[in-house]
């Protein structure tokens, strides 16, 4: 394992064209399982200049039936979507919340599906989909994150806060962060490159007919203000390379600037680079789908890991097949700072979660409209509140330590 290094992540707000696809794909889901805790959903979301466009494949009660959608649930669907997109921010000619055209080719699941997922006589429910999933901690970050993409989010989420509360009015709702720290003896001291691209309002650019450099000069000192707040004291020094809108203007953003469409920031919604990913995306999925509810019970785990102090670092892969229960495979990697072996690990945790896509789904109480809140800013390292996030919970601790020294 390398000691000192370079690393870099990055984030996306929820203004990003992507990120607003997520957001509307989980606001579907967040519909449906709040009229039905059983629901099935996979709703993909493609979002372009004043277009809103749903696909995929839904079945629950209160909601589609028999082939047929349930009465006023087609109304909601495009009530919830356009709330969305207000919420967000959207009020831009290219793209307003109250008059994008919208279309819903949501359909029925398929029974074949169905079949093989649905709990029936003595079959236990089984895996809406097959596939590898990761989970991963480290104690770089007080919320075990890596601390590339920690940073990245929260400039971004001082932004966003900041243009809702009305105290940065030129900011608009698109916008991007990328985070370059270097490492020593492996734990990250001070930034070699930071770099944000903002959406904003006419004339706070350094290019361009509009081009203001008064106007500029604010958002480039906001920005760096928010550098400066964002990371620990001393991380930014002279030699630090700062990039803020370099291509020079950014006034047409969201869906308007570029296509949106959901499960396109999967690196953004986990651990920005720093482990492996299988490749599933998690907004717009119901959790029997275990791209979703594994990927979250993984880093439950790997979480609990690093808390309980037996590893500094821990990456955990699970594997699935469709319609099949229990996991194919429970791997565990320390990376060479733990204090137990991986093969005790590995042993001890089927035993303390059942890894099943119906026991997940019970410990972590996943069948809940719990995901909006998830589709930015990162589906880890956020605080667990209520019934939200409820894989950042480190309540395994004690369970843990007894189970590996047994």
């Amino acid at each position: 394992m390398r000691k000192s290094f370079i690393f870099t992540s990055e984030s996306v707000s929820e203004g990003h064209p992507d990120k607003v696809a997520d957001q509307i794909s989980d606001t579907v889901v967040d519909l449906f399982l709040g009229k039905d805790p059983q629901a099935r959903i996979a709703c993909e979301t493609l979002t372009t200049t004043q277009l809103v466009v749903l696909a995929g494949e839904i079945r629950g009660k209160g909601i589609y039936e028999n082939n047929e959608w349930a009465p006023g649930v087609l109304e909601e669907i495009e009530a919830a979507v356009r709330n969305t997109v207000k919420e967000i921010g959207y009020a831009q000619s290219g793209f307003h919340w109250e008059s994008f055209r919208f279309e819903n080719n949501l359909h029925g699941q398929s029974a074949e599906i169905a079949m093989g997922v649905d709990e029936s006589g003595n079959k236990d429910e089984g895996a809406g989909d097959q596939g590898i999933m990761f989970g991963y901690a480290t104690d770089e970050t007080p919320g075990l994150m890596p601390a590339t993409l920690y940073y990245s989010h929260k400039i971004l989420e001082r932004m966003a806060a900041d243009r809702h509360s009305g105290a940065a009015p030129f900011l608009e709702p698109d916008a991007k962060s990328q985070v370059t720290l270097e490492y020593e003896d492996e734990k990250p001291v001070r930034a070699t490159a930071l770099v944000v691209s903002t959406q904003h309002a006419p004339g706070y650019c350094e290019k361009g007919e509009n081009a203001d450099p008064a106007k500029y000069a604010v958002l480039r000192d906001y920005v760096m203000g928010v550098f400066n707040d964002v990371l620990p004291d001393g991380f930014i020094t002279e030699a630090t390379k700062i990039y803020i809108n370099p291509t020079g203007a950014f006034e047409i953003g969201g869906p308007d600037g570029d296509a949106g469409v959901t499960g396109r920031k999967i690196i953004v919604d986990t651990y920005g680079g720093a482990a492996p990913h299988g490749g599933g995306a998690f907004s717009g999925k119901d959790p029997t789908k275990v791209d979703r509810s594994a990927a979250y019970v993984a880093r439950y785990l790997a979480k609990n890991i690093v808390a309980a102090g037996l590893a500094r670092r821990c990456t955990i892969q699970l594997s699935y097949a469709i319609g099949i229960a229990e996991p194919l495979s429970v791997y565990v990697d320390l990376h060479g700072t733990g204090t137990v072996t991986e093969a005790a690990l590995e042993a001890a945790l089927p035993r303390l979660v059942r890894l099943t896509p119906k026991g997940i789904r019970e410990h972590l109480k996943l069948n809940a409209p719990i995901y909006k809140r998830s589709a930015a800013y990162g589906h880890f390292g956020r605080e667990a509140e209520g019934d939200h996030f409820t894989w950042e919970k480190t309540d395994l601790i004690d369970q843990l330590k007894d189970a590996v020294a047994a």
